[in-house]
C-alpha cells in the first residue's frame, strides 16, 4: 500500500481490539464500526503528532462509551447485579503505569488510569481509586449507568478492550480497560490492569494489551512473555503474529483458557492473534492507505 506521511513527519501505528470471543451475527456490524471509530479517534492523535499515550487514551475513551463493549458503559454486573472496572495504561517512553481495579461509578475508568501514570502508586483500588478520580475531575456517574439495557436483560458475554500505538517520536504505549466478568464474584480482578499480565510497553521491546480469560492470562505472565520472545524470537516466533501464538498456545496448553492480543514493535510493525473464536480488531500505520477492520485472524487471512 502507498505511504502516508503524517504531519509530524515520522512513521505511527496503531491496533484497537474489542475482545477475544465469539462475535454473535447480529453483533458482527456493531463490533466492526465501534473498533474502527476507536481507532480513527487514536489515529487523529498519532497524524497531529500526538503522543502514544494519548492516542492510547482516545481510542479506549470511545470504546468505553460503546455498549457493544464490556468496559464503561456496557461493563458486565457481578454476582451482586454491581460493576467493578478495571483498567491500565502504559508509557513505554518512561516506563510509567497506572492502572486501577474494582472501579465504580467513573464512566472512562482509562482516563483515571492515565491520570495514574505520572504519580507514584501504580495502581489504586476500590474506593481510593474513585476518590483519586474524583480529585482528578473525573466524570462520575452511579453505578447502575454503567450496565446498559442489553447487559441488565441479559447478561451478555463480552470481552476487555485494548490499544497499542506508536507514536511519529517512536514512543509506544498500551493500554486496556474492562468491565470484568458477568456474575463474577465481588472484588475479582483479572489480568486488565496487571502490568506484565494483561498490558506492558517498552520502547525497546514493543508493547501489547491482551484480552481473555484473565485467570490464565495472569498465571502465565502473557504480556511478558509475548515481549521477551519479540527480543529473543525462538525459530517459531519470528515475527510479531509468530510470536502472539507461540504465547497463547503455551499458555494453552499450560493452564487453559481462551485468549487473544495485539501487539506493535519498536520499528512499527503490527502484530495479533486469538484461540477464541473471534477477536474484532481495527489497525492502521502511516504507510497504509486505509485501516484493516476484521472480526477474526482467520478473515484477515481470507483477504490477504
Amino acid at each position: 500500500m502507498p505511504d502516508r506521511i503524517n504531519e509530524a513527519g515520522g512513521h505511527w501505528a496503531i491496533i484497537v481490539h474489542g475482545g477475544a470471543h465469539e462475535v454473535p451475527p447480529e453483533k458482527a456490524s456493531a463490533s466492526r464500526a465501534g473498533c474502527l471509530a476507536a481507532q480513527q479517534a487514536g489515529r487523529k492523535v498519532l497524524e497531529g503528532g500526538g503522543s502514544a499515550v494519548e492516542a492510547v487514551e482516545a481510542a479506549l475513551r470511545l470504546l468505553e462509551d460503546d455498549p457493544t463493549f464490556n468496559a464503561g458503559f456496557g461493563s458486565a454486573p457481578n454476582s451482586v447485579g454491581e460493576v467493578e472496572m478495571d483498567s491500565g495504561l502504559m508509557d513505554g517512553r518512561t516506563l510509567d503505569v497506572g492502572a486501577v481495579a474494582g472501579l465504580r461509578g467513573v464512566r472512562h475508568p482509562a482516563s483515571v488510569a492515565r491520570a495514574l501514570l505520572r504519580e507514584t502508586p501504580v495502581m489504586l483500588i476500590g474506593d481510593a481509586a474513585r476518590q483519586f478520580a474524583r480529585e482528578q475531575g473525573a466524570e462520575l456517574c452511579e453505578v447502575e449507568a454503567l450496565i446498559s439495557p442489553a447487559q441488565r436483560e441479559a447478561y451478555e458475554e463480552h470481552d476487555t478492550v485494548g490499544c497499542v500505538a506508536l507514536d511519529a517520536q517512536g514512543n509506544l504505549a498500551a493500554g486496556t480497560s474492562t468491565g470484568g466478568l458477568s456474575g463474577q464474584r465481588p472484588g475479582r480482578v483479572g489480568d486488565s490492569p496487571l502490568p506484565g499480565c494483561g498490558f506492558y510497553a517498552d520502547n525497546e521491546l514493543g508493547a501489547v494489551a491482551l484480552t481473555g480469560e484473565g485467570e490464565s492470562i495472569a498465571r502465565m505472565m502473557v504480556a511478558a512473555r509475548i515481549l521477551h520472545l519479540l527480543a529473543r524470537p525462538s525459530p517459531e516466533a519470528t515475527s510479531p503474529d509468530g510470536a502472539l501464538q507461540e504465547a497463547l498456545q503455551t499458555m494453552q496448553q499450560r493452564v487453559g483458557g481462551e485468549a487473544g492480543a495485539i501487539v506493535i514493535t519498536p520499528d512499527g510493525q503490527v502484530g495479533w492473534w486469538h484461540n477464541s473464536p473471534n477477536m474484532p480488531v481495527a489497525y492502521q500505520t502511516s504507510r497504509m492507505a486505509q485501516a484493516g477492520v476484521f472480526l477474526s485472524k482467520t478473515e484477515e487471512q481470507d483477504v490477504q
